[in-house]
Parts: structure tokens; sequence; C-alpha cells
């Protein structure tokens, strides 16, 4: 057993996607300047635009409000909110911001950041997941959970988008579940209970040293130098994002991907990323097709300018064989569907009352 060194304090870690600025909103206009814990949040944003989130939470609550420094030491009474394009990670007691591999095709991801946490902290960490699609920040709380932190998610009837909450629930054994106006409450009354002690760390605990490895594939990526390939089944799906093998990572009932390079997925995730790669290869293919009629048409044009009737017919009639295909390739776009489970369980529940 290795013994390690704890925060003082509490952390809490929060992840929201779709629908989640009012519940943080309200979460900070509820806690109070001296409140006892540092906050964490992981929210969805487009890598590609500034976060005006710490603006917005600042100018809800009493509590500063800022995107960390990599290296930066995180502190209680303090709200920290991961930048676009970063994973927001927990090691020894201060941040690790990072361009790692993309976990459930985003960075941040709410996972990296929940796992990161519930590794190194422990017992100390409450982890808290909003309103969001599809499941991210479940594998992360099932971490949390693993390692002895409390867990808590915003009722999915509370919620604008109910997805991740209900993933959670399914999931992992959940601790607590509030409305978005209880969260700060919650919070204040968990944080007030004493710093719990850390056992340590058992360097033969086989699934411990494969989240300590999947903490640090987020941190540096390498994850087939680190030993990806010994996660668990290598499986015939492909990562979505680069091509690569993925193995199949079991998380009590639970099952995600990673692939050799560190992306990683949970089992919906992948589920939406590859229906939706149907249709691009759908597309890829209707180009190619279009491209092969257009050149065809264009020599035949030319063969008729050379007066040679017989080849020109040949070309034109080979083009219009291309264009039906084409056709048959485009209806088979409109026809193709993105699924997921939600999206499953809607037909499920269409079919139900159809009956």
């Amino acid at each position: 057993m290795q013994t390690k060194r704890m925060f003082s304090h509490r952390v809490v870690v929060i992840g929201a996607s779709a629908g989640g600025i009012q519940p943080l909103q309200a979460l900070a206009a509820g806690l109070p300047a001296d409140f006892p814990a540092a906050i964490c949040i992981v929210l969805h944003i487009p890598a590609y635009a500034p976060s005006h989130l710490p603006e917005i939470l600042g100018r809800a609550g009493p509590l500063p409000v800022s995107q960390p420094a990599h290296r930066e030491q995180i502190m209680p009474g303090r709200i920290y909110c991961a930048p676009p394009d970063h994973h927001l990670l927990i090691e020894d007691g201060r941040f690790s911001v990072t361009k790692g591999p993309k976990e459930n095709r985003v960075r941040p991801a709410i996972d990296t950041l929940f796992r990161s946490a519930g590794y190194s902290e422990g017992p100390n960490v409450i982890g808290v997941v909003l309103s969001g699609l599809l499941d991210d920040g479940t594998s992360g709380l099932w971490t949390v959970k693993r390692w002895g932190g409390t867990t808590v998610v915003q009722d999915p009837e509370d919620a604008e988008y109910d997805s991740m909450p209900k993933s959670a629930l399914t999931q992992v054994d959940i601790d607590h579940t509030v409305r978005a106006q209880e969260l700060a409450a919650l919070l204040k009354r968990l944080t007030a209970d004493p710093v719990k002690k850390f056992g340590g760390i058992d360097e033969d605990d086989a699934e411990r040293q494969r989240v300590g490895i999947e903490v640090s594939i987020a941190s540096s990526a390498r994850a087939f130098r680190k030993g990806v390939m010994q996660f668990g089944k290598v499986t015939p799906q492909t990562c979505p994002e680069c091509g690569g093998v993925l193995v199949q990572i079991k998380e009590g009932n639970f099952t995600r991907y990673r692939c050799h390079t560190g992306h990683a997925y949970t089992g919906d995730t992948l589920l939406v990323s590859v229906t939706q790669a149907i249709e691009d290869k759908l597309w890829r293919t209707m180009r190619a097709l279009e491209e092969a009629s257009m050149l065809l048409d264009n020599t035949g044009k030319e063969f008729e300018e050379a007066g040679n009737t017989r080849l020109a017919e040949m070309y034109a009639r080979k083009a219009r064989e291309l264009e039906d295909r084409t056709r048959l390739i485009f209806q088979k776009i409109v026809e193709n569907e993105s699924l997921s489970t939600e999206s499953l369980e809607l037909d499920v529940s269409s079919g139900e009352r159809n009956r």
C-alpha cells in the first residue's frame, strides 16, 4: 500500500452539457462566500468558441470564478471552469490542463475530470451530473463512487435534457438526486462533514492501475505505450475519430471503449458516432459516383466532337447508369438514422403507445 497526500478540503466536480447553464447559475447564487470546498466544472462547449461561463457564474454569486492555468494549485472557496478544447484534470493537488485525446467526442470531457478526481482524492470528492445529452459523466461518476466519493445527479424531471442524469442513475449507485434549486443547500451540508482519510493506494489493484493509466492518457496520450491494449477485449469496432483498434472496458455493468491512440467512448456515444459515420461514408460514395459520371459525360462529349458517335453513346449510357445509382445512394442518406439509447427508447415508447 502506498499512502498519498490529500487535500485538506473537499473537491466538488460538476459535469453539465445542454441545459446546464441555468442549474450552474442557481448553484453559484446559492453558495456562501466562505464555501469550504473547491468546485471544478466541465461544461461541454465548442472548441472554436470562447467560454463566458466564468463571467456568467461570477455575476451569479459571491465566489471567485476562473479558468485555471496548467499546474495551478486547487484552492477552496473558488469555482474553476474548464477552458475550451482542454481537458481539466486533478493531479497531485494541482490542475492539469491538457489537450489529450477526446473522450466521447469532446474536450473538455466530464469523465476525464471525474476520473482524475476520484483517483486522486477518493472519499473527499463529490461528483455531480447535471442536464445534458447522451451519457458523458456516467463512467467518471462510477469512478468517484468506486473510490469512496459521494455521487449526486440532477433529478431527470428537473433537467432540461435528462439523458445524462438518467444514464448515471441507471449505471451508478447514486447517493443524492436533487432539483437544481436544492443543489447548493445539499453541497453546503455535504462539505460541512469532516475531510475523510484516504486509506492508500493498493499498487496490486488492477482496476486502480487501469484508472491511473486512463488519467495519464488524458494528460499526455501515448495510450498504446501505456498498455491500453491490456484493458479488456479487443473488438471488431474501430475508432470513429482515427480508425484505431477499440478495446472494451468493463466498469461494473457499464461498458466503454478506448482506442490504441487514446480516444474513448461510452457505448451510447460510440453508437451515435458509428451511425453518423454511415451518412458520411454514403456522401463520399455519392461524391465518387458523381465525379465518375461527370468524367464519363465530359469524355463522351469529346468523342462526339471527334465524330466517334459509338463511343460517345457508350460513355453517355454509363454516365446515366451512375446517375441512377447516385439517386439510390441519396435515398439511403435520407433514410439513415443517427441512433442513440434515447432515440431507441423513444421508438419503443411510441410503438407501445400505438399498439
